[in-house]
């Protein structure tokens, strides 16, 4: 009887605990379902999500709640791999989803169909996250069909785009399975993220060549009466983008009785608003205007409008008049502020700014010529400052939201100045501090697997295992690189040298057979031809100088566009002159309102910043090319201010006059350094080779930017 009443009492207690555990685990569930339910409409439509004429509302708790929109947009790719190749896996998508929520963001915005990983760490992150990640879900168009095909009624298109909505409605429900094939994700969605979805933006930034012939083609094709949607007043183009929105939210009612919020993306190249001072006529040629695009009651959701808006382009950033003449609530010139109200004033429905933001790069391609909110030779503090700037103002003028452009740093990406310098399929393999579409990022690649080789801050721990490359009674020199720098450490042995006050030069040869013998303005001979020289001149004097023979800038702009004055003693091998380094960052505009030309804009990018680069610094500012303490200098030189267009294959640029601008191998560089004495009318310079291994796959690790932690608690009071 005892051992019956034994068993009887654990049977019993098992009951309990299973009990205990389902009853917890149904809390659970309710609690994750009840924040992130869906309202079931007295139609017997669902949708989780909701806009008015201003903001998004999403159904938490039993209720509607306003949601202001701040968030990131999100790559599809890491160091070592282009987009295509999706190599970002599940651990390192919900590493960065908890990143993104801990920096008080809601949203991330994706472009294009990714892998399963993507969608399976979303809504495992979300199911255990107090506060779920929303997402938007782009839905992208070939642009090589867009530039081939140039009309959007084309069933090449048209078909396409509506296949690859149902396609990516079906992913979003978790309800595909994709064949293996090439440039495309592919595998088994099973993962239901739908209550997670806040709308789909479909298409890309709109070529207005594509959208005008798009028009003229199609003259008869301008009226679209849908299930959800219609047209009032559209353009053909506008009429092909209501037919395929109309098609998603239908495809996703009928298959899974659910809708999401629509919008077609945009940005200021395509908008409605007249631009009277824009110099490039097809910046202010085309429009495509989402209030064309009506919904009917039958959609429950809502449209919105979404825009790539950037601080630096197009040009009537810069020259708008009424732009140029607002003034903010801080007494600054804001044109950007001020296209933001212009722009929301032409909206009956949200407007969500679905790009925006600066790059941290070295190198620079625009500028705002009113606010500085430029786009390159920005910090990573200047960065987190000016992203939160923008997303106040957003804020201000009352639009639904912003998404930071972009979350992760993008190796692959290229720049239209810097593009012709390095060779295309190499790019996703090395960092380049020159290109800034490559460092958008708030989250940034360094080189090395836990921590970089060398960090620019007067310390020397990090050379006591290296030997010098090269010494003499002066000093001695160190070398060494990785997949962003070329790294230089001088220790100074003369008796009563001071780096404020002395000038030290560093000779590079890059290239057999070319090269100046000497520096002719400071009477210095070398004992090899060097391409590059770079002058130690104290705290704001200092920069790297290219044999004129091989100045890409001169080169481009001079002798082939002649955009600049010609000097025919640049085209001399072996003149024994070095100019600056530059980039341009205009050609010549002409503004047609103030009927005014602007020559060539350029600037020195071969100038060098004094500063700290060791990111663990208080001091650290992320532009530092050097910095020197009692007798050492540390400086890091960017692989492409040497004319290196892939230090992975070490691939430098040819001779210029007899290739132009392409590829030639190279075994290494000759690398020598002296300290300049002005009362000697000669000296002599000795150079000692160089080399660096191979890669195929860089080393990286990654770091959160100062910008992160400014972003993060700006984040806090926008809600």
């Amino acid at each position: 009887m005892t051992k019956r009443l034994v068993v009887l009492s654990i049977v019993v207690l098992s009951i309990i605990v299973v009990l205990f555990y389902l009853n917890s685990r149904s809390d659970s569930v309710n609690k994750n379902s009840s924040q992130n339910s869906v309202y079931h409409d007295s139609d017997g439509v669902t949708y989780p999500v909701k806009v008015d004429s201003q903001y998004f509302y999403i159904y938490k708790n039993g209720k509607w709640t306003k949601e202001f929109i701040k968030g990131v947009n999100i790559g599809a790719a890491k160091p070592g791999y282009f987009p295509g190749e999706f190599a970002i896996t599940k651990k390192e998508y919900k590493r960065w989803f908890k990143y993104i929520s801990d920096m008080n963001a809601n949203t991330i915005r994706v472009y294009t169909i990714l892998k399963p990983d993507f969608y399976e760490a979303l809504y495992e992150y979300n199911e255990s996250a107090k506060k779920p990640l929303y997402f938007f879900q782009g839905i992208w168009v070939n642009e090589e069909d867009v530039n081939t095909i140039k009309d959007a009624h084309d069933e090449r298109i048209l078909g396409v785009f509506k296949t690859d909505a149902a396609t990516i409605v079906d992913i979003i429900h978790g309800n595909k399975k994709l064949s293996d094939k090439p440039g495309h994700a592919s595998g088994v969605y099973n993962k239901d993220v739908s209550n997670y979805l806040l709308g789909w933006i479909e298409g890309i930034e709109w070529d207005p060549e594509y959208v005008m012939n798009t028009n003229e083609k199609n003259k008869d094709k301008n009226v679209y009466d849908g299930n959800f949607l219609y047209t009032q007043d559209a353009s053909p183009f506008e009429a092909a983008l209501c037919e395929v929105g109309d098609y998603t939210i239908n495809y996703e009612l009928v298959k899974y009785n659910m809708q999401h919020t629509v919008s077609f993306n945009n940005w200021p190249t395509t908008d409605m608003l007249s631009h009277p001072n824009e110099p490039n006529i097809l910046e202010d040629s085309a429009t495509v205007n989402m209030e064309h695009i009506k919904a009917k009651k039958s959609f429950k959701a809502g449209l919105f409008a979404s825009y790539h808006i950037y601080s630096y382009y197009p040009e009537f950033m810069n020259y708008q008049k009424e732009y140029v003449e607002y003034i903010d609530e801080n007494g600054k010139v804001n044109t950007y502020r001020a296209y933001l109200k212009d722009l929301k004033e032409k909206h009956t429905m949200p407007v969500l700014v679905a790009e925006f933001g600066v790059p941290s790069s070295r190198g620079k391609t625009h500028e705002n010529l009113h606010t500085g909110f430029n786009q390159g030779f920005i910090s990573e503090t200047e960065q987190g400052k000016m992203d939160l700037s923008m997303l106040r103002d957003i804020y201000k003028e009352g639009y639904a939201g912003g998404l930071i452009f972009t979350w992760q740093d993008e190796w692959f990406k290229r720049t239209w100045n810097t593009m012709d310098l390095d060779i295309a399929d190499r790019r996703a393999y090395w960092s380049n501090a020159q290109t800034n579409e490559q460092q958008f990022g708030i989250l940034t690649f360094d080189p090395g697997k836990k921590k970089s080789i060398c960090y620019v801050d007067g310390n020397s721990s990090e050379w006591k295992s290296d030997k010098p490359l090269y010494s003499n009674e002066d000093l001695s020199l160190f070398t060494k690189s990785d997949e962003k720098y070329v790294y230089f450490m001088i220790k100074a042995s003369k008796a009563g040298f001071s780096f404020d006050k002395d000038k030290i030069v560093i000779a590079i040869d890059s290239l057999p057979n070319q090269g100046n013998s000497s520096i002719k303005s400071l009477g210095v001979e070398l004992d090899k031809a060097a391409e590059f020289v770079i002058e130690i001149n104290g705290h704001s004097n200092s920069r790297i100088l290219t044999d004129a023979y091989y100045d890409a800038f001169y080169y481009s702009y001079s002798k082939n566009l002649n955009m600049e004055e010609r000097n025919p003693e640049f085209e001399d091998k072996n003149s024994g002159l070095f100019n600056p380094i530059y980039l341009c960052l205009n050609r010549e505009l002409y503004l047609p309102q103030d009927n005014k030309v602007v020559p060539l804009y350029k600037y020195e990018t071969g100038k060098l910043l004094f500063g700290n680069g060791n990111p663990d610094r208080k001091e650290y500012n992320s532009l530092s090319d050097y910095i020197f303490n009692n007798d050492i200098m540390e400086l890091r030189v960017p692989w492409q201010l040497l004319n290196i267009m892939d230090p992975s294959t070490k691939m430098a640029m040819d001779d210029l006059y007899v290739s132009g601008i392409k590829p030639v191998k190279i075994a290494g560089m000759n690398i020598g350094a002296g300290i300049i004495n002005s009362e000697e009318k000669k000296q002599q310079l000795s150079m000692i080779q160089y080399s660096w291994p191979e890669w195929d796959l860089p080393s990286y690790h990654e770091r959160l930017k100062s910008s992160y932690y400014i972003i993060k608690d700006g984040l806090k009071e926008l809600k």
